[in-house]
């Protein structure tokens, strides 16, 4: 980045409002510790890569686990709000398990550093706001449940454990990002129909 780069973001910075910046510090220090990890980034490195100064930042955040829980908390009502708002539009149990699956891997795309966040950082979390998270995970879990529950109920899905079904999308989806790359063969949309068709249809080639 060049010095006419620099200087235009910082002009571009001061006309944010107080939420615009507060959520361009997330994104920002969601960035840092996807690429150098929650502990090796300081509210210094933070301030310095927003472009602001430190005294700033704390002006915004008192602390890096208040931006750690708010990285926690953006991703999981992300997921939540989406899936709530498919179901008010009653789509079908099947569709709502790809759309499940879409959202989680479409999420490395556009919030790479919310998911590594998410997934690698939940134990450095404050006791409390730890325990929040967990109600609104278990409560996002608890749906997905719910789904296979209906699709079984409809005859979408044969007779299977509502839990293990969604521990086994769950364990399909989350760790993606591990190695998904932006300039692969394949999009997150497209990687989410073939995980769907392999967790609905299964790999096997039928009985001989």
């Amino acid at each position: 980045m060049n010095k006419a780069d620099t200087a235009r973001d910082r002009q571009e910075r001061r006309h944010l409002s107080t939420d615009q910046r507060r959520r361009d510090i997330v994104a920002t220090a969601a960035d840092l510790f996807d690429r150098n990890g929650y502990v090796n980034t300081s509210m210094q490195d933070i301030a310095r890569a927003a472009g602001i100064a430190k005294p700033t930042l704390y002006h915004y955040f008192t602390s890096k686990d208040e931006i750690l829980c708010r990285i926690h908390e953006e991703f999981i009502d992300q997921l939540l709000s989406r899936h709530e708002n498919r179901l008010a539009a009653r789509l079908r149990p099947d569709q709502l398990v790809l759309e499940v699956m879409a959202d989680i891997l479409e999420l490395m795309e556009t919030h790479r550093g919310h998911v590594r966040v998410f997934f690698e950082n939940h134990r450095e979390l404050p006791e409390r706001e730890q325990a929040e998270i967990r109600l609104k995970r278990d409560r996002y879990q608890t749906m997905v449940e719910e789904t296979f529950a209906a699709g079984t109920a409809e005859g979408l899905f044969r007779d299977v454990d509502p839990r293990t079904a969604a521990l086994a999308l769950f364990g399909m989806c989350n760790w993606a990002y591990q190695w998904y790359r932006k300039d692969g063969t394949m999009r997150t949309r497209d990687l989410a129909y073939v995980f769907w068709d392999y967790l609905v249809h299964g790999v096997g080639a039928g009985r001989p």
